[in-house]
């Protein structure tokens, strides 16, 4: 399960992480999000020692969101070693995203 993320672990968990850190930032009423959720434990599962997932709700952590300027949901953004690297808009397929985790690791 990914680690859920709030401003008190944000910087430790995501900004100070060593290596990939995979930050999705979703809604709890968005249809595209929930379609998301089954990919990503799958993922985190296939890719267990090599990355990190962690979830970032926007209605809670709206802050960070803003922050990291977020302006739709479901928004992936890829953070390796303290840096962004890459932010994706919208629902991505399983061989997509997977695909897009191995460019980073």
């Amino acid at each position: 399960m990914p680690i859920s993320i709030n401003q008190d672990n944000f910087d430790e968990a995501v900004m100070s992480a060593t290596g990939l850190v995979v930050l999705d930032i979703y809604a709890t009423w968005c249809g595209p999000c929930k379609q998301m959720e089954p990919i990503i434990n799958e993922l985190e599962t296939e890719f267990a020692g090599k990355c990190h997932f962690a979830k970032l709700n926007v209605e809670e952590s709206r802050d960070i969101a803003v922050s990291l300027n977020v302006t739709s949901v479901p928004t992936f953004i890829f953070v390796r070693d303290g840096n962004i690297v890459e932010k994706m808009v919208g629902y991505i397929g399983k061989e997509q995203m997977k695909h897009k985790i191995e460019s980073y690791l």
